[in-house]
């Protein structure tokens, strides 16, 4: 697949690429309001897979910044942060939405999810995994406030606001434009749209 150009990442649905050690993807919040859930894992054993546990625990913090190492569930760098334009709020925290997020919520089983979004989109490239790690949630506006608790705003990110992250192995990265529209977390429209990236 010829990835030097914009990549559609379609809303409320998933898409997954190899990116070779040393290349740089940027993600593109197209209209400043979208949520992606964000996974990568290593091409030769997809059994080690970006880590937000382990992200937060190394960092110390739960918001990563600018400069930062994403690492796996072995602790060995596989993102890093390495341009950023939007505020630099990005999820460490909460879970990819699955269908029983949706059935709690009143929607109907068949609501698409970043859950089922990523195992497809893994699966178009031949890839099954056991389970659905936790994701990093770019552009995603949770504030943990003093008290502990979880708030689910609006993204502060830009229509075109973009982040640069290099691939320190061999990786499969998977997006998923999260299909939520019935909380605020993708704009007090609550419209999922669509996002792009790009590969160098």
């Amino acid at each position: 697949m010829d990835t030097s150009g914009s990549i559609l990442i379609q809303a409320r649905c998933g898409k997954a690429v190899h990116i070779q050690r040393g290349q740089h993807v940027k993600v593109i919040n197209t209209y400043g309001t979208q949520v992606l859930d964000t996974w990568a894992f290593n091409s030769d054993d997809v059994g080690e897979y970006m880590s937000m546990e382990h992200t937060r625990s190394i960092n110390s913090r739960i918001y990563p910044r600018l400069g930062d190492s994403l690492v796996t569930n072995r602790r060995r760098p596989i993102l890093t942060i390495i341009e950023a334009t939007s505020p630099g709020i990005h999820d460490t925290v909460l879970c990819a939405c699955n269908r029983y997020i949706y059935e709690e919520l009143g929607a109907g089983p068949s609501h698409r999810n970043c859950e089922d979004n990523l195992h497809e989109a893994l699966g178009e490239l031949g890839l099954t995994i056991p389970s659905t790690p936790s994701p990093l949630n770019l552009f995603m506006n949770t504030p943990v406030r003093a008290d502990g608790s979880i708030e689910r705003l609006p993204p502060h990110s830009k229509p075109g606001d973009h982040i640069i992250m290099r691939a320190d192995m061999d990786i499969v990265i998977v997006f998923s434009a999260c299909p939520q529209d019935i909380t605020p977390i993708n704009g007090p429209e609550l419209t999922p749209r669509d996002a792009r990236f790009e590969v160098a």
